[in-house]
């Protein structure tokens, strides 16, 4: 059984989030989270967010947290916000402010015995 939890349009771009999404995928769920705390990037906190709240998606389906694992990491792109930065002589730049939807599920890892 899996657990997801998303953060839509969140203010961080793509790009910069993959990078912190790609260390956890895989992970067990205390060591990813530890590994979130101590990431000086900025997305770690917004996925640390999103990952508690799978595992808190999980605790309320009673499932067995020690257990939990991160199998999915996922990070797409949502809609780009579009400003000018007004430059000399009358021109203007654009800027893009891109946003993301974070999505991480977590599951139950099977036990072979």
């Amino acid at each position: 059984m899996s657990y997801k939890a998303t953060h839509r349009f969140a203010r961080i771009s793509p790009r910069k989030a993959r990078l912190v999404a790609d260390l956890i995928r895989g992970q067990r769920v205390d060591v990813a989270i530890t590994a979130l705390e101590f990431t000086p990037k900025r997305g770690a906190w917004f996925i640390k967010t999103v990952l508690q709240s799978a595992i808190a998606n999980a605790e309320q389906a009673d499932a067995d947290v020690s257990r939990l694992f991160v199998s999915e990491s996922r990070i797409d792109e949502g809609p780009t916000i579009k400003r000018f930065q007004p430059k000399d002589r009358g021109r203007s730049h654009p800027i893009m402010k891109r946003t993301s939807h974070i999505c991480i599920g977590v599951d139950i890892r099977e036990e072979n015995n």
